[in-house]
């Protein structure tokens, strides 16, 4: 039975808070009463009480008593709708209490069973002992009765276990200095997991020994293994070589090279420049070195940034494997552009382009002498937390986009500086740089100096969404000159909308950023973008080309037909093979296509998976497109991760042999790449666990190049860095030598052959 008759009263808890000796505390949020008039007969241990807050007379026992207090639904009792937040809050502390101090009383109460004599195992169980749930048969009378394993002395011995195990485990994080963040590692959590499901008697862990020599040969092997798919597709399906070169605060320098195709990226091997000049014969050595490892025959091409030593040793390359090209890192091109945008160079070479976007550094200036204020001072920066929930960006300038990073992050707390700034606590601010304060107020408040940092972002926004697209190891490399075009016209379009122009008219700052945008086109576009753009299906279908009236199809432009001629020359060698893949570019550039599907399915289908399904009819062309279609176009994805090169000199100081630390290496690298292929890097308690550091979960980390590592692995801004970054406590000011941590990419304008 539920409720019985109702009454208004107003709510009138006991006040006394002292736990009853009934161990039923809420017994005193009702009041008993006798049985309404034509009421059930009560049962049991069932009795009528009226509930001092609704009023309402129910019958039950205690358990509804709670659930109507507590508001525990599926009870078989309504929740009480006058109860407030606070006072149910106390009464399921109450309750807690009593529980709590039940438990701890039959705990005490249990004698612990003593453990089995050393090398005896476990204390045998029962034969006629069953799981929990499940129905046995006693043989005395012969009754089936329900036996039940989880007694209450078991709980208490397993709750007692998982304790004292969480201790141990967390004992060894505090002894080994191992990070918290190590807890999010899924090989970790996977381990204890399995050792909890298998019953492993006399189990003892791996020691030192085996884990550096036995065990270690294991999983390099394990690993190939998973890693035999990817690299069995290479030969069908191509793969690029990718190296990015970096060097860490004490500018140690570290190569990586991984192995990119449609399938995911693969770690070769990482190489310590340390004592090496790094000429372009010594550059090329490593790129050759890795290419006999896999094969020429798969490399379609080799993928760095676009210095000038990069370059040179490009050019060794192709003059030795003419079939494979060295490709520029699309992203690291834009970078150099928004660099030489935003941060144009006064020199006699470069007079026009720093009168027309000089503009734009002063303002880059301003936004760093407020973050340089502010940070600099705690006074100033307690004041600044107390407004603003996100932190101002250390951002290095070796880091992609730096000076966009910068504003944007402005930007969002726009509001926040303001409200900063026309505080009482600024007001009452008096301090020996009064002046600086001044001035930091005048520009935070000045709607002229927020239009030029939204005019920045906004002209420079297709060129940082490019860099973003293109910052992935995503086979984007036929996608490189349509979208370089699209960008070029966006940009113009928002200059000329800003400044009010006609299409046909002439604007002075246009053409320094599109002589700048060029002219970095210029550099970085190569004969294989210009055929993987050419094999696209997409560029000859109708909805593409209607799409802007200026479009052409790829076999209609006359740079990119030139270019195309020279990437088919270099593949074909033999005039047969070249008269033929010649005949079959012009069928499918013409549209002749055995089946009326194909024509339609090139706007629909992927470009892969068009040449996989009507490639058939040309055979020769379709084997070149499968291989082109699944290429990246930048070195993002090779591993910008300081602490690989942490790891390594870990090795060196433990003295661990060559061969043995390349072993390791290759492990530790490929064992993450192929856990970021899982959906639980993304969506559970392991996200992100291989480079997001302690500050994950944490209010308060140390600011410095760990920091700066985890900025540089991402352009997505500014989900990932404010919590990487922003939940820093930024009262420890970077210094100066932790932020200019340079990679080896430096501009190509600046580094010799």
């Amino acid at each position: 039975m539920d409720e019985v008759t109702s009454t208004e009263t107003s709510p009138s808890p006991s006040s006394n808070q002292e736990v009853p000796n009934d161990e039923s505390p809420l017994w005193q949020y009702v009041t008993r009463v006798e049985k309404p008039v034509g009421a059930s007969v009560k049962s049991g241990g069932n009795t009528y009480f009226k509930c001092n807050y609704c009023g309402v007379i129910y019958m039950g026992s205690y358990s509804r008593v709670k659930a109507h207090l507590l508001k525990i639904p599926n009870k078989g009792i309504k929740t009480c709708p006058k109860v407030t937040p606070s006072h149910r809050l106390e009464m399921q502390r109450m309750h807690d209490q009593v529980e709590n101090d039940k438990l701890e009383r039959e705990r005490r109460s249990q004698i612990p069973l003593p453990p089995p004599p050393p090398g005896r195992g476990p204390i045998p169980i029962s034969p006629f002992r069953r799981q929990e749930g499940s129905d046995s048969t006693n043989p005395i009378d012969g009754k089936r009765r329900k036996v039940t394993v989880n007694s209450p002395l078991e709980k208490a011995f397993q709750n007692n276990a998982r304790h004292d195990l969480d201790s141990r485990i967390a004992r060894m994080f505090y002894t080994g200095g191992l990070p918290f963040n190590f807890a999010r590692n899924p090989y970790y959590r996977s381990s204890y997991a399995y050792a909890a499901t298998h019953n492993i008697l006399g189990y003892v862990p791996p020691g030192y020994n085996a884990l550096r020599t036995t065990l270690l040969q294991k999983e390099r092997a394990h690993v190939e293994r998973l890693l035999k798919p990817i690299k069995d597709s290479w030969l069908e399906n191509g793969v690029s070589i990718v190296s990015d070169g970096w060097s860490d605060p004490q500018r140690r320098p570290l190569i990586n090279i991984m192995a990119v195709s449609d399938g995911g990226p693969v770690f070769i091997k990482a190489i310590d420049g340390s004592g090496e000049f790094k000429d372009k014969h010594y550059i090329a050595g490593v790129l050759k070195d890795a290419i006999k490892e896999i094969g020429h025959e798969k490399v379609v091409q080799v993928i760095t940034d676009n210095a000038n030593v990069m370059k040179s040793a490009g050019a060794l390359i192709e003059g030795e494997y003419p079939k494979i090209f060295w490709t520029p890192c699309v992203v690291h091109t834009l970078n150099l552009a928004l660099k030489n945008i935003c941060a144009a160079k006064n020199t006699e070479k470069n007079e026009v382009t720093y009168d027309e976007c000089s503009w734009i550094t002063r303002i880059a200036d301003d936004a760093s002498f407020i973050r340089v204020f502010i940070m600099n001072h705690s006074m100033r920066l307690a004041m600044f937390n107390e407004f603003c929930p996100l932190k101002l960006l250390q951002v290095a300038d070796t880091r992609f986009a730096s000076v966009v990073v910068m504003l944007k992050r402005l930007k969002l707390i726009k509001r926040c500086l303001q409200a900063m700034a026309i505080s009482d606590q600024w007001a009452s601010y008096r301090e020996d740089d009064v002046g600086k304060a001044q001035k930091v107020k005048d520009m935070i408040l000045s709607d002229l100096w927020w239009d030029k940092i939204d005019y920045i972002l906004e002209f420079t926004a297709p060129i940082y969404d490019m860099l973003r697209v293109a910052d992935t190891d995503k086979p984007y490399l036929h996608l490189v000159y349509e979208i370089w075009d699209s960008m070029i016209e966006k940009v113009k379009a928002t200059i000329y909308r800003h400044e009010g122009l006609e299409d046909d008219q002439y604007s002075s700052f246009w053409g320094v950023v599109y002589d700048i945008l060029i002219d970095r086109w210029t550099k970085n576009c190569t004969p294989l973008h210009c055929l993987a753009h050419s094999l696209n299906p997409k560029y000859y279908s109708f909805e593409w080309l209607s799409e802007n009236p200026k479009r052409i199809p790829p076999h209609r432009d006359h740079e990119i037909s030139m270019e195309r001629s020279k990437c088919l020359d270099r593949y074909f060698e033999d005039e047969n093979e070249l008269s033929v893949v010649k005949f079959e570019f012009a069928k499918f550039s013409g549209g002749k296509f055995p089946s009326p599907d194909a024509l339609t399915d090139r706007w629909v289908l992927q470009p892969l998976v068009w040449w996989q399904y009507h490639g058939s009819a040309f055979p020769t062309l379709q084997t070149l497109a499968l291989k082109l279609l699944g290429q990246p176009c930048s070195s993002s994805c090779a591993e910008r991760n300081w602490s690989t090169y942490k790891f390594i000199h870990s090795l060196k100081r433990n003295k661990m042999a060559p061969a043995r630390a390349e072993d390791l290496v290759y492990v530790h690298s490929n064992l993450r790449l192929l856990s970021r292929r899982n959906e639980e890097y993304v969506n559970t308690a392991t996200k992100m666990w291989d480079i997001v550091g302690d500050s994950w979960n944490e209010s308060d980390i140390n600011r410095g190049a760990g920091i700066l590592e985890n900025a540089a692995l991402t352009l997505d801004e500014p989900e990932l860095e404010a919590v990487v970054i922003g939940n820093a406590n930024t009262s420890v000011t970077t210094s100066e030598s932790e932020v200019q941590s340079e990679a080896i990419d430096v501009d190509d304008d600046e580094i010799g052959v």
